[in-house]
């Protein structure tokens, strides 16, 4: 394809490999969180609780997997959440998607980035806590925190450019060293407890029900696996079959519930009681796993964080940048956003803008930063309801509806997708559900809406001047209604039927 031609379609180059499109969902999924909030959930649910909430958590995204499956297969292609909304409801609803969804990934690399500078704190606090320079929400902010962040951000961002041939790779060895520290960690402290299923009791937090236990963690389902969605993002970048992305994905989200799992245990069945390691303020986990393996034990741990670290660094910079690419390319976002590197056809610009959009972030401190991944959930649960949506209209319930792929079983989980996304809207806007955002997350979201309705006022006539057809050569690369029709079931000319009527 030319890069001098304003109206090519440019493409990027198939270079990933399935062990490390498996690597960028783990990577993705799993990251400070796994290692930071157990102690925090046991206190909120109790070790039992924690565990079967998240484990719902990861069957329903299990389900939501299934269409991201479909969609992939049938259309695979960089763009995600903003491609599926394009092919489920059209222009408008496909740039409200992706609008918020580019927050979502974006903030989430910010806050990976800040993320090292917390654990470092806890592991050199004399370090970290040097240059002090003024406090925001509550959050000292320090010169050595900025200066790692910013490091971070630049190295990440530097590693993408070179390609996905590089990053791919990296993510695959840092997701190993991530799922190896977690194992020992796990084997070794369930085997220097005395009475390990003893000590995990009780299984929930006392003084409620037991649903209820289950629910609060349920309700951070979205956030605790987000990162999975990663992969459509990196569809048109596969050099294998899209067909094993749905078992990929699945076998990702399995592997991240395992992980959650054994942190939330080893938190909870090393010592018969959590006050045998004191207060544990600022990190429970920590000083479980350094009261009963030391130095060494905590050594492992920081390595797993590291990597945790690293791998939503990694993976978020690529889905990011693809994203805005996918925009760029619809004409949803300036032409830069589409300029890539003649090397190796990546989108650099788009990397290094989310490297200056997240570059200011450490200077507002981490919790100013955690109300706008609070608020950018919500751009992902969006996502997830629009790729099941997605997913339900090119699929039939039977051979009646002729031209589309015959699958009632995936069409019926693409169903309780978009009841699950809904849901989780729900439990993320309506005010006293367990996960409702904060005030300043409100006002942010609505800040965002506005912003963003201002932009797309601007850049309506641009994005409006391409016909249908020429926005799905662009988006998808062929027309929304050929690619339906190539099923197995091979339907003639005169039964084939448009998926929808897209006006917009």
């Amino acid at each position: 394809m030319e890069q001098g031609s304003e109206n090519a379609r440019r493409k990027l180059h198939k270079t990933l490999k399935p062990s490390w499109v498996f690597a960028i969902a783990l990577g993705s999924s799993v990251g400070w969180g796994a290692f930071i909030l157990p102690g925090d959930w046991i206190r909120d649910s109790g070790p039992l609780g924690a565990i079967i909430g998240l484990g719902i958590g990861a069957l329903i995204m299990m389900i939501i997997a299934s269409s991201y499956g479909v969609m992939i297969k049938k259309f695979p292609v960089s763009g995600g959440g903003f491609t599926y909304a394009f092919i489920a409801a059209g222009k408008v609803w496909a740039f409200i998607c992706g609008w918020f969804l580019s927050l979502g990934y974006i903030s989430i690399v910010a806050l990976n980035a800040s993320a090292l500078t917390l654990l470092l704190k806890f592991l050199a606090p004399g370090f970290m806590k040097q240059g002090y320079l003024y406090s925001v929400a509550g959050w000292d902010v320090y010169v050595p925190e900025i200066l790692i962040a910013s490091v971070l951000i630049l190295l990440f961002a530097l590693i993408n450019s070179t390609g996905t041939s590089v990053s791919g790779k990296i993510q695959f060895y840092f997701s190993v060293l991530l799922v190896a520290g977690v194992v020992l960690l796990g084997f070794f402290t369930f085997s220097v407890a005395d009475q390990p299923l003893t000590n995990l009791q009780p299984f929930f937090k006392g003084n409620q029900s037991i649903l209820t236990s289950v629910l609060v963690i349920l309700a951070i389902a979205p956030w605790a696996y987000v990162g999975f969605d990663n992969v459509p993002q990196a569809a048109e970048e596969f050099n294998f079959s899209p067909r094993k992305a749905t078992m990929l994905i699945v076998a990702s989200l399995f592997t991240s519930f395992l992980i959650y799992a054994i942190m939330i245990g080893l938190t909870g069945w090393t010592f018969p009681s959590l006050t045998a390691v004191g207060t544990g303020d600022l990190w429970l986990t920590g000083e479980v796993v350094r009261s009963a393996l030391g130095i060494g034990g905590l050594a492992v741990m920081a390595v797993a964080i590291v990597m945790g670290i690293f791998t939503g660094l990694n993976g978020f910079f690529m889905s990011s940048s693809r994203l805005l690419f996918s925009m760029a390319r619809a004409r949803a976002l300036p032409n830069f956003f589409r300029t890539m590197t003649k090397e190796n056809q990546t989108p650099v610009w788009g990397i290094w803008f989310v490297a200056l959009i997240t570059l200011p972030t450490p200077w507002f401190g981490r919790q100013a930063l955690t109300w706008i991944v609070d608020m950018s959930s919500t751009g992902v649960s969006v996502a997830y309801f629009f790729t099941c949506l997605a997913a339900y209209k090119v699929l039939a319930w039977n051979k009646e509806k002729t031209g589309r792929e015959i699958a009632p079983m995936k069409k019926f989980l693409a169903l309780i997708g978009m009841i699950a996304s809904g849901a989780f809207l729900a439990l993320l806007l309506v005010p006293n559900s367990p996960a409702a955002l904060s005030t300043p997350s409100y006002i942010l979201l609505l800040a965002w809406a506005v912003v963003g309705g201002i932009f797309y006022l601007a850049i309506r006539k641009r994005y409006n001047s391409l016909t249908q057809e020429e926005t799905e050569y662009y988006v998808l690369g062929k027309t929304i209604e050929s690619e339906v029709m190539d099923t197995t079931d091979e339907p003639k000319k005169d039964d084939r039927a448009p998926l929808f009527n897209a006006s917009s």
